[in-house]
């Protein structure tokens, strides 16, 4: 099952942003091929605003886990979290 997560970050929340981010990043690194792709949402500035992630878990459940343990949600960095089903089917210029 694929997931697109689109997380927006709470106001005035840049610089906890980057002081959890290796924590995040750590996060990323563990779940390896899950990640099918993910980045920082940027504004006008270029300065990230928020996150959006393509995520390929086993379950709904695995992706409520995994957002209970994501540092940004415990840090209450991100403030809003969409998250929506997809059908990945060209991932690294490749169709699946």
């Amino acid at each position: 099952m694929q997931f697109l997560i689109k997380a927006t970050d709470g106001e005035g929340m840049l610089e906890k942003r980057m002081e959890v981010r290796p924590r995040h990043l750590e996060g990323m690194d563990r779940l390896g091929r899950r990640v099918i792709c993910a980045g920082g949402l940027l504004d006008g500035d270029g300065k990230m605003k928020g996150s959006v992630l393509v995520l390929d878990l086993d379950s709904r459940d695995e992706l409520e886990d995994y957002l209970a343990g994501e540092p940004y949600v415990i840090e209450h960095v991100w403030e809003k979290i969409e998250v929506e089903r997809m059908n990945v089917v060209i991932a690294n210029s490749k169709v699946s």
